[in-house]
């Protein structure tokens, strides 16, 4: 059986682009859509590159335990030496803020002052020790920016736990956090394929904190990527980040291959990175507006043939 690309995922709308750049060099493919999947552990898996985008949102379509079933399926993989690009290492990242913000401190990253507790009844007193207003409270298992609110008071908070309005936490873990204000208002996000940055790209906050970029992600209205009365994503022009180095060191010691990390700069241009995706999503219409040289699924596509054939495109 030849070699093949297979891409390990549980949303078809994420990679339709990528399917068709890969349709366009030629490349064999083949998608595994991860719900509920039988995994014969004494098996072989095929040959090829397996590409893992698998999300921390998964259970906001419905897909509860795809996570959990990909982490036994990457780690079959492993066991029989396949490539994979963004490998346990990546998923326990993306599955994870408290597994995020320690490995981002151990690359020497800032992130804002966070506490996790594993109860909403530890929130308040968290909170009181966190001693930082306004505040942010998070699962710690989200994706999306789902879930993720801002208080600016404790009393606020109060109100919201009184009155059961937090929502869940998948994995019953709660982070409370400082609130990084952007000085413009906008977070960054920092693309790399293949360890190498192919752009950054300047979001526009202001409306919340669902910022998935997919052209196919369907937040709530007055938040939509999509949106055709000026978008909230831009490439940003001659980007300059002196922690680069620090960001592509920590990528690739986590597994990561295809990613992206996010950060919020405050009044005194101090960087805060508070989210790593590892299932990272493009926006089209802001690449095709810088020109469209460069646009992430088309790399990613090549990347991918690169790992398949062990040839420069």
């Amino acid at each position: 059986m030849s070699k093949k690309i297979y891409i390990i995922h549980e949303n078809d709308e994420w990679i339709i682009q990528l399917k068709q750049e890969l349709e366009i060099l030629n490349q064999p493919y083949e998608t595994w859509f991860i719900d509920e999947l039988e995994l014969d552990l004494d098996s072989t898996p095929p040959e090829g590159v397996f590409y893992n985008r698998m999300s921390a949102s998964s259970h906001t379509r419905g897909h509860r335990y795809a996570p959990e079933m990909t982490g036994a399926l990457l780690s079959w993989l492993k066991s029989h030496g396949r490539t994979v690009i963004n490998d346990r290492d990546a998923l326990r990242l993306e599955l994870s803020k408290v597994e995020q913000y320690t490995a981002l401190k151990s690359a020497g990253i800032t992130t804002p002052e966070t506490i996790a507790v594993n109860s909403i009844d530890l929130l308040f007193d968290a909170t009181v020790k966190l001693n930082k207003t306004p505040f942010i409270v998070k699962p710690n298992r989200g994706g999306k920016g789902t879930g993720v609110q801002l208080f600016y008071t404790l009393e606020g908070l109060k109100s919201s736990i009184e009155n059961d309005a937090l929502g869940e936490s998948l994995d019953g873990m709660w982070l409370v956090q400082s609130y990084i204000k952007p000085s413009d208002g906008c977070i960054t996000r920092v693309e790399f394929i293949g360890g190498e940055m192919i752009y950054a790209v300047r979001v526009d906050a202001s409306g919340g904190f669902e910022l998935c970029p997919a052209d196919s992600c369907h937040v709530n209205d007055d938040f939509c990527p999509t949106d055709s009365v000026g978008s909230k994503f831009s490439i940003h022009q001659n980007y300059e980040n002196d922690e680069i180095h620090k960001y592509k060191s920590f990528l690739s010691s986590n597994g990561i291959g295809i990613g992206a990390i996010e950060y919020a700069r405050d009044s005194t241009g101090k960087r805060y990175v508070y989210d790593v995706n590892t299932n990272t999503n493009y926006n089209n219409k802001a690449e095709l507006n810088d020109g469209g040289e460069i646009q992430g699924m088309r790399e990613i596509a090549k990347f991918l043939t690169y790992k398949l054939n062990n040839k420069r495109l």
